[in-house]
């Protein structure tokens, strides 16, 4: 358990970190419980590979439109390099035209312990405090956030039926003769 102040998971991840000697630190948030293994090694990968990668995340291709107006599902744009320009609850970009491409967030969360040790004293700053996406601060801050494109289908657990959902998968998965989800 950590401190009950922490202002996100990654101000409590920090704090355990802070106890280990890990080069690298993995975040997993609650919302991903089925998270596909494959999926965590794409985005451990460019931190373990360039050491001026400080932070990387997930992010998968909008399939279903509904989620694209859905503020539980966080949307992502990045630059050319693949780094984060801005995380939103609200369809990013916005598109003059009917058609267009999303991308949402998928909730993992890759850092380099040392980077992940100073974020806690980054301030909190309007984009983050307006948005209530962690992630934001290290933007705010000048951190590059590295994003790395995943055919994994989140099912992440935002709303009680989604709870549900993923609740259904599992009981399913122990089952015999069913396969397992993941």
């Amino acid at each position: 358990m950590t401190r009950p102040d922490h202002l996100s998971g990654t101000d409590r991840v920090a704090e355990v970190a802070s106890a280990e000697e890990a080069d690298v630190v993995v975040n997993i948030q609650g919302d991903e419980p089925l998270i596909d293994p494959a999926a965590i090694d794409a985005a451990i990968l460019p931190v373990v590979h360039d050491r001026d990668v400080v932070m990387a995340t997930l992010k998968k291709k909008i399939e279903d439109p509904r989620e694209i107006a859905d503020p539980n599902v966080v949307k992502v744009v990045v630059n050319h390099a693949g780094d984060a320009i801005y995380f939103s609850r609200c369809p990013i970009p916005y598109a003059r035209e009917q058609s267009g491409v999303w991308f949402k967030h998928i909730g993992l969360y890759v850092y380099r312990r040392d980077f992940l040790l100073g974020y806690s004293r980054l301030p909190v700053g309007p984009l983050e405090r307006a948005e209530r996406l962690e992630q934001l601060r290290a933007l705010e801050n000048g951190f590059p956030l590295r994003v790395i494109e995943t055919d994994y289908e989140s099912l992440g657990v935002d709303t009680p039926e989604d709870l549900e959902r993923v609740s259904r998968l599992f009981e399913a998965s122990m089952m015999p003769g069913v396969k397992s989800y993941g």
